[in-house]
């Protein structure tokens, strides 16, 4: 891996201790432009984040007319007539998860011909259950692949209806199909196939801001909800902090016996992440097993975090991991293994961190491939807090989430170095 950028952190024997305010979620962030996009009106979108995945959202609506603004680093000022024109290019959408999903079954609900696309990464990632849905629904949409690009000829508002979901692989195909249901001709239920759903404390976030944008939506059974139509309104909408971001703070607490303070108590939360933080606070003494399906972007936190446990910990419910910005179950497995050779192993879609407390103060040489994938590189930051040697690969990918990732860290007064 020669030429690429890396970083190096320093170890510390500081308590971490300070303020730093985590970033706007990225989840909520993306659903409030999506929202705002399709509503009528003038929306203002305060304590939103500003990084590479909303950037990308937020071009993808003004390629479509939509005027998006940005008077501070923190809001977004969205005006719409809720109709969407053809761009007349594909909408790239880098690896953006989010964006991608929401943006092809909202743009079912318009006229003309879409693709939407993203890098290489986002090319590897599942779009199939989406497209199958859709295509129930009367949606004329391909994805060959099963993953983008996805071509999309829309014809304009969906009749309503019912519509089944398998959200087994993520609940983003249910999330877009609820945002998206408010705009159709007649009511529309959306009901998923099996019980299993990946954090389904997602579609909780999905609901809330439908009704926060005029939406009605009601539980209809278990595992179905039943939209009613009328479209959205503008609305002013605050976004609360990245509970997947606070969870590499309250990791570094924990490590380091710090005390920092994140601006906003971990049960005010409304993301699922933050449910990691019960995990945390048992450190290092967490559980022999710890279930990440309805906490899955703070695994790699907690898995770094159980290296320096005083006891083994099994990690399950991780299969989602497999296709997220990476498989980030290899990629953990492997960091962990350039550390210390054996450190952890997957079994199945199981991830095994055989917890080894003596690392804390010992010297490794370990180069950490992210594969570009910020997560990665933000929980590895945190083994460089207890251990020396540890360098992580393109350092920037932090932008996608959590551009200011580092300076937060400086500013807490942990050392690092960019090296090429």
């Amino acid at each position: 891996m020669p030429n690429q950028p890396t970083l190096t952190i320093f170890p510390t024997t500081l308590a971490l201790s300070g303020r730093v305010s985590p970033p706007g979620s990225k989840s909520i962030t993306n659903r409030a432009l999506l929202l705002a996009g399709l509503a009528n009106g003038t929306s203002r979108l305060t304590g939103a984040l500003k990084s590479d995945d909303t950037r990308v959202m937020s071009e993808a609506l003004r390629l479509m007319g939509v005027q998006v603004d940005e008077p501070d680093d923190s809001t977004f000022i969205v005006t719409s007539n809720g109709r969407w024109v053809a761009p007349g290019q594909p909408l790239f959408l880098g690896n953006a998860g989010t964006a991608t999903r929401f943006l092809t079954a909202a743009l079912a609900m318009c006229e003309g011909e879409f693709t939407v696309d993203g890098d290489d990464y986002m090319r590897k990632r599942p779009i199939g259950p989406l497209v199958e849905a859709l295509t129930r629904l009367g949606v004329e949409v391909s994805a060959p692949t099963g993953c983008p690009p996805v071509s999309i000829k829309g014809k304009g508002p969906l009749p309503g209806g019912r519509v089944e979901i398998d959200g087994g692989l993520s609940s983003q195909y249910v999330s877009a199909l609820l945002m998206m249901a408010a705009c159709a001709k007649a009511p529309t239920e959306v009901a998923l196939t099996g019980a299993d759903i990946g954090a389904r404390g997602y579609i909780d976030l999905t609901l809330a801001a439908m009704k926060a944008f005029g939406a009605s939506v009601e539980q209809s059974g278990e595992a179905a909800w039943r939209v009613a139509a009328g479209g959205y309104t503008a609305a002013d909408f605050h976004i609360e902090p990245d509970a997947s971001a606070a969870t590499y703070l309250w990791a570094a607490e924990a490590l380091t016996g710090g005390a920092i303070d994140l601006g906003v108590a971990a049960a005010d939360f409304t993301q699922p992440d933050a449910a990691a933080k019960a995990m945390i606070d048992l450190f290092p003494n967490m559980p022999a097993v710890i279930d990440g399906s309805q906490m899955q972007d703070a695994i790699p936190t907690l898995a770094v975090l159980a290296a320096y446990n005083n006891s083994p910990v099994r990690f399950v419910g991780l299969a989602n991991l497999r296709v997220k910005e990476c498989d980030r179950v290899s990629a953990l497995s492997h960091g962990l293994n350039a550390m210390v050779p054996g450190l952890a192993e997957e079994q199945g879609d199981d991830l095994l961190v055989h917890a080894d407390p003596s690392l804390a103060g010992r010297t490794v040489n370990a180069l950490v491939d992210t594969h570009s994938d910020h997560r990665i590189a933000m929980c590895f930051a945190l083994a460089g807090l207890k251990t020396a040697g540890i360098s992580v690969l393109d350092p920037d990918c932090v932008g996608k989430t959590y551009p200011g990732y580092w300076k937060a860290l400086e500013s807490l007064g942990v050392r690092v170095q960019r090296n090429g």
